[in-house]
């Protein structure tokens, strides 16, 4: 009979075994944490094409592959709070979507602890058009990929109707609707060759969708059987209806007939011309204006400098904090409440609680910024949503569009790139102006009433990250700006 042998150990030597094993173990915990606090997020890197009425599904899958069930998934078009769908503690939360998209979309989970995703969007409309981005957020990290949804419709078949007599011919008409986006309108002989057509008029609908009417006039000597063609650029298809014209439809010519053509012709254009003469001095008379607010605006001048303690770490400011720009080399500054975490922006080092005061920042040729003021008392951890309900008076470029960030938001339209954007505040009358300083015209105004401090806002870098971005310039006023050197 064999017995047994129980080791015996020394008090020594169990101290020094559970001393390793609590260091075995931390070490394992701390090598499976790493690589799940990295990842990517990847989408198609082509357009995704849907039709008018159908649906479109957008994918997303994290890479390396892990689950994410328990992360955060946004989809969002041109601003983090412009929801398209929102999925966070495993629950898809409607209540958060814009109002246009509510009921429309779904999120397919089925591979969703690989890390794959995808928005399915239903009854597709022109308006669903653009860019989108997917967001991923875990408790460590986020990550996001941008895709581009486009849209398409293929309209009705062509509706030809001869519509009378005109410049001694027929006068055709063809119409067609439902078409997205605008399409390619023609008339055709039976030969294939274009036919000049004598009007055409593409309008968009209520449904932003394009109808089509196009002329023709055709005459004894010209070809009498002719097809109308509407054609998708996008879809690269198009649908043709033919006519044909018999002889006896045709009128004889009379000289008072080619008389009143001439008159109307003249009319046609004097009356275009009287219309525009007046347009123009009107827009002179504004621009006289905007130009009057805008010299009195700069006698409110004040010497603005940048926060370092509000900067995110991302940002690296110059010697004279007048310049900030973005890198994509984090620093390590310590994490105290002042400062924007997730936010790539900086505040001003000067706090308003009165009166009216005006700077101005080169932006150059960037391709995106934001730029204005807000509380002082604005959250600066996590994702910020900058609208004046959240305490933000911002106007932003992004991507060659403008935008200012008011309720709902507002796209401008911009005659000539501003290189220098000037900011008024008049604090009592509640207004917060932003000026075009290259062309000397007013870009925007929000109304508001204020209370608390305000302090001013700027934001370099949006959608650019990873790219040696061009720097945002605090500049004197009104002399012109002297060359400041950012890290």
């Amino acid at each position: 009979m064999m017995t047994e042998k129980v080791p015996s150990f020394s008090p020594g030597s169990t101290v020094s075994s559970a001393l390793l094993g609590y260091i075995t173990l931390c070490l394992a915990l701390q090598a499976h944490r790493l690589p799940s606090a990295q990842f990517t997020v990847t989408g198609p890197d082509r357009p995704i094409t849907a039709s008018v009425g159908g649906e479109a599904v957008l994918p997303c899958h994290l890479s390396p592959r892990m689950s994410a069930e328990s992360m955060e998934l946004r989809w969002f078009q041109s601003r983090f709070s412009a929801v398209v769908h929102l999925y966070r503690d495993g629950q898809d939360l409607y209540r958060e979507q814009m109002p246009e998209y509510q009921g429309r979309t779904e999120l397919l989970k089925d591979d969703i602890t690989n890390g794959s995703v995808s928005l399915r969007i239903r009854d597709i409309r022109p308006s669903d058009a653009g860019q989108y981005t997917c967001f991923f957020q875990s408790s460590v990290s986020y990550e996001e990929a941008v895709l581009e949804l486009q849209v398409a419709g293929l309209g009705s078949a062509p509706a030809i109707s001869v519509e009378g007599h005109q410049d001694g011919g027929i006068r055709v008409v063809c119409r067609s609707s439902g078409w997205y986006p605008e399409p390619e309108v023609l008339w055709r002989d039976l030969q294939g060759q274009l036919i000049p057509s004598a009007s055409e008029k593409i309008s968009q609908e209520a449904n932003g969708l394009f109808q089509t009417e196009i002329a023709i006039v055709l005459t004894e000597e010209s070809n009498r059987k002719v097809s109308c063609c509407v054609r998708n650029p996008r879809l690269n298809q198009e649908r043709e209806s033919p006519i044909s014209i018999a002889e006896l439809f045709f009128p004889r010519v009379s000289p008072e007939m080619v008389a009143l053509s001439v008159i109307l012709a003249l009319l046609a254009v004097l009356i275009p011309l009287a219309s525009y003469y007046f347009w123009r001095q009107h827009r002179a008379k504004e621009k006289l204006q905007a130009e009057l607010r805008w010299r009195i605006a700069q006698t409110y001048s004040v010497d603005v400098t940048l926060d370092p303690d509000t900067a995110n770490p991302w940002l690296f400011l110059s010697e004279d904090r007048k310049c900030v720009r973005y890198r994509d080399t984090r620093q390590d500054l310590p994490d105290n409440p002042e400062r924007f975490d997730m936010s790539v922006s900086v505040l001003g080092a000067e706090k308003f609680t009165g009166g009216k005061r005006y700077w101005e920042v080169e932006v150059g040729d960037k391709t995106d910024w934001e730029l204005g003021v807000c509380r002082e008392s604005v959250s600066r951890k996590g994702p910020i949503t900058p609208s004046p309900e959240d305490g933000y008076w911002v106007l932003w470029l992004w991507d060659g569009e403008y935008e200012a960030q008011a309720t709902p938001s507002e796209i401008l339209h911009v005659s000539i790139k501003p290189s220098r954007v000037g900011i008024f505040l008049d604090y009592e009358a509640g207004k917060v102006s932003f000026y075009n300083v290259t062309d000397r015209s007013q870009l925007f105004t929000f109304t508001d009433t204020f209370s608390g401090t305000l302090r001013p806002y700027f934001s370099p870098d949006l959608n650019k990250r990873g790219k040696k971005a061009a720097p945002l310039t605090i500049c004197p006023v009104p002399a012109q700006a002297s060359e400041n050197l950012c890290p």
